[in-house]
């Protein structure tokens, strides 16, 4: 066997360990952190309680008006309530825009 063979191919046992055993620690990384967010779902889903305000999974925000073993009964306008799955409503975080503040009564104003 010549020098140069010898010396490509037993230096780089390190580097293709390294190659097969990124990817595996990828998948573990996206495992878990996969099951922490469910696990979190779950407890939240289940911690909801009748008056609050939550989001389904396609976005209608609502208020729940009454609480079944597996269905959520949710207000979405003044006398309409909507029966949902409990696994498609999440308490909501309303991010929407102007929803924090009083309503601008001055807009077109000037």
């Amino acid at each position: 066997m010549s020098p140069m063979a010898s010396a490509t191919s037993g230096g780089g046992d390190g580097f293709s360990t390294l190659l097969l055993l990124l990817p595996l620690l990828l998948i573990a990384y996206l495992l878990f952190s996969q099951r922490r967010r469910q696990k979190k779902l779950k407890e939240m889903q289940a911690g909801l309680q009748i008056g609050a305000r939550v989001m389904t999974t396609t976005g209608l925000y609502g208020t729940v008006s009454h609480l079944d073993e597996s269905t959520v009964y949710i207000e979405a306008a003044p006398g309409v309530v909507l029966q949902w799955d409990r696994r498609a409503v999440v308490p909501a975080q309303d991010t929407r825009p102007g929803t924090d503040e009083a309503p601008d009564d001055t807009v077109g104003e000037q």
